[in-house]
């Protein structure tokens, strides 16, 4: 699976907030904002952890 890049506007304390939780979580700013971003869709019924799985793997 291709990786689509867009343009994501953050103020700057949320940007500072999630840079130093990635920080914290050995993770990429990038790699931070797409693991929550999965985890909201998985909680809120819109993705199924299969789902997420499978782009795991394919990411590989």
């Amino acid at each position: 699976m291709a990786r689509k890049p867009f343009l994501l506007r953050l103020d700057p304390a949320t940007h500072e907030a999630l840079q130093r939780w990635a920080d914290t979580e050995m993770r990429s700013l990038n790699a931070q904002i797409e693991f929550l971003l999965r985890r909201a869709l998985i909680d809120s019924g819109r993705m199924r952890p299969a789902e997420e799985k499978s782009i795991e793997d394919s990411e590989s």
